[in-house]
């Protein structure tokens, strides 16, 4: 080989090389933020349970490791009903979990573009170690009910801005932020329960999952690669203010001055990747622009909250009453493998967007709808032979869940506009925390219906 072609060539092979490289740290950074960011969440429906316990007891026994909040292993003797119900219904420490996080997803879009992405992730990672730190010492009921709070701020918070923030990198990174979601209920429930099984106490081990908040700042700020004029510590209207706001996709290392003012625009008419037009698509969104975009992404909410209203009805409100006393397995052992199981099966078809993408979402919610009236059947009929075929049913129910959620965020970040795309994906994540909200709600009569045959 001459040397001349040899070195000649390796500039593209270092430009491969790069691109592999930076693709992979944007998609491995989304995969973690998605996990840390979900993690709390995850966790504060165990440990919440754990420290109320012991609080009430006076004394430090066995922690519940897992999931399941408010069972024990030998059943509750305090009650006659034929389902072994608990005093509480597990809804409960759920919507201390969800209605924070609801608020904020029903809000935030209107203002959140006023603040910096750096700011968001800074507030995220405070709230998440607050949470940790406010369960782990708390010391009456209402201290632990704020740290759960803390909690869903967070991951509220993260979920709506981390889904905006997808739309500035490729495609490949909503997978990566998917399958992170996925895997953080499966991570949050073993690695809980690997610690405490160990001996440790909930609070030591809340203390040492303060490492969750700092892996998200080292994810956000150290291993993401950003384009060259992402808004990092100023609002994105700062940085077109007096031009058409432009979505930006991709950018090239010369777009960066393209976007500092009108006279800028014949300078960008070459890059493709901005879609220009002369009334319709020109300045910032308006409050009656969003509305109207929310009018539109009602075809991807509504099946969202269908989907999350039936497998958190199911998960909250009929797994603790779904208990086969024929089985080796105690009452809580039974929960703790129902919420795992589901957990794996949210995070395989979280990560299945790398494979195949699913276009029918209504197909997906009324199967999810299906399941949670056999199991509701189930529950009151008790016609299932053993607890071997509801595993299977609850893992299904995950596989449903997870693909809903990230396909529907994926049919979003395809189908609507470049401008429209940021507050988009934003404003749709209120679906499933509306969902969810709304089974808690319902979990109640229900719980309180069944413990009383």
């Amino acid at each position: 080989m001459d040397h001349t072609d040899s070195v000649n060539a390796d500039p593209a092979r270092d430009t491969d090389t790069e691109d592999r490289v930076t693709r992979f740290r944007n998609q491995s950074g989304f995969w973690l933020l998605g996990l840390c960011n979900n993690f709390a969440y995850v966790v504060m429906l165990s440990a919440a349970h754990d420290i109320l316990k012991r609080q009430e007891s006076q004394n430090a026994t066995v922690p519940t490791p897992a999931p399941g909040l408010l069972q024990s292993d030998s059943g509750n003797s305090s009650n006659s009903s034929r389902y072994d119900c608990n005093p509480v219904s597990t809804a409960a420490v759920l919507l201390a979990d969800i209605i924070p996080t609801f608020l904020i997803k029903l809000t935030a879009p209107f203002y959140i573009h006023k603040v910096p992405y750096g700011f968001r992730v800074l507030v995220c990672v405070a709230t998440a170690a607050v949470s940790f730190l406010v369960v782990s010492f708390s010391a009456t009921v209402w201290m632990s009910i704020l740290g759960v709070i803390f909690a869903s701020v967070s991951s509220g918070l993260g979920e709506l801005s981390f889904l905006s923030l997808t739309v500035y990198f490729s495609n490949n990174v909503l997978s990566g932020w998917g399958s992170g979601t996925g895997g953080a209920g499966v991570a949050g429930a073993l690695l809980y329960s690997a610690l405490t099984q160990a001996g440790l106490s909930p609070r030591v081990t809340l203390l040492i999952m303060l490492l969750v908040p700092a892996v998200m700042m080292i994810s956000y700020f150290v291993l993401l690669v950003f384009p060259p004029s992402f808004p990092q510590w100023r609002p994105r209207e700062a940085c077109h203010r007096g031009s058409q706001e432009r979505q930006p996709l991709i950018w090239d290392n010369n777009d960066e001055d393209c976007v500092q003012d009108e006279r800028a625009k014949d300078n960008c008419a070459g890059h493709a990747f901005f879609l220009l037009t002369e009334d319709r698509q020109t300045g910032p969104l308006t409050f009656f622009n969003k509305l109207h975009i929310l009018t539109g992404l009602l075809r991807f909410i509504v099946p969202l909250a269908v989907v999350y209203f039936a497998e958190y009805f199911i998960n909250q409100g009929l797994l603790e009453l779904l208990y086969f006393r024929n089985s080796s397995l105690s009452h809580a052992e039974q929960y703790r493998w129902y919420q795992t199981l589901y957990q794996i099966g949210v995070m395989i078809s979280r990560t299945s967007l790398f494979c195949i993408k699913i276009r029918r979402i209504w197909l997906l919610s009324f199967l999810q709808c299906v399941n949670a009236v056999l199991l509701l059947f189930a529950v009151y009929y008790q016609f299932l032979p053993n607890v071997w075929l509801a595993f299977v049913i609850i893992l299904y129910e995950g596989l449903l869940g997870g693909a809903a959620y990230v396909n529907i965020f994926y049919l979003i970040s395809k189908e609507t506009g470049d401008r429209e795309r940021e507050f988009a994906m934003a404003a749709a994540s209120v679906g499933d925390s509306f969902g969810i909200a709304l089974s808690g709600i319902a979990a109640f009569p229900l719980h309180n219906y069944f413990c009383s045959l």
